[in-house]
């Protein structure tokens, strides 16, 4: 093709463009086989709270058919597999707000993120637990797990355990580091 080009550019005296074309020529050629290592994906960041502290991560996968819709992440029934029915389960559990009254708790994170983790009880698959307040004057922010015990121990609020599972990797851990590549 770029021989055809040269010849037809010559022919009408466009000798002048054959540097644009190659230049476009090479930024098409790049875009379609990029290098690995040049390669993004930008997800959105969401924060969460454990044990009082914030952490950043990533959903991509979610159970439920509505959730993934929307919050527009895979649809991924098979996850349901990680609740470990009649075996050890593999998830963590995920306290969920579902009228939006704050962002999530986490009881467990990785520390550090990324390959010197020693935090066995994270994982990244989260059962959802839809907590609802029950006595809308005592509704402030909690930030662990055990906040959240003592107030449903106290009768001021609900825990609904689902069958739901999220795949939802922490990629900034609350003593900050960070996964590489995550900014």
């Amino acid at each position: 093709m770029k021989a055809s080009l040269c010849v037809w550019a010559c022919a009408l005296g466009l000798a002048a463009a054959l540097p644009v074309y190659a230049q476009v020529q090479a930024q098409v050629q790049a875009q379609a086989s990029p290098e690995p290592s040049k390669t993004e994906t930008v997800l959105r960041l969401q924060r969460a709270w454990v044990d009082g502290r914030q952490v950043e991560y990533i959903s991509t996968d979610v159970s439920d058919p509505n959730m993934a819709k929307a919050n527009g992440v895979n649809y991924v029934p098979r996850l349901a597999d990680a609740l470990g029915e009649g075996r050890k389960s593999i998830t963590e559990r995920v306290y969920k707000f579902p009228k939006g009254e704050q962002i999530s708790v986490f009881p467990s994170a990785p520390l550090p993120a990324g390959p010197g983790n020693a935090n066995t009880s994270y994982s990244p698959l989260w059962r959802v637990v839809m907590v609802s307040w029950l006595k809308p004057e005592r509704v402030r922010e909690l930030k662990s797990e055990e906040e959240i015990l003592a107030f449903e121990e106290k009768g001021d609020l609900a825990l609904k355990v689902t069958n739901v599972v999220a795949n939802c990797p922490i990629v900034g851990a609350a003593d900050g580091t960070r996964l590489v590549g995550s900014r």
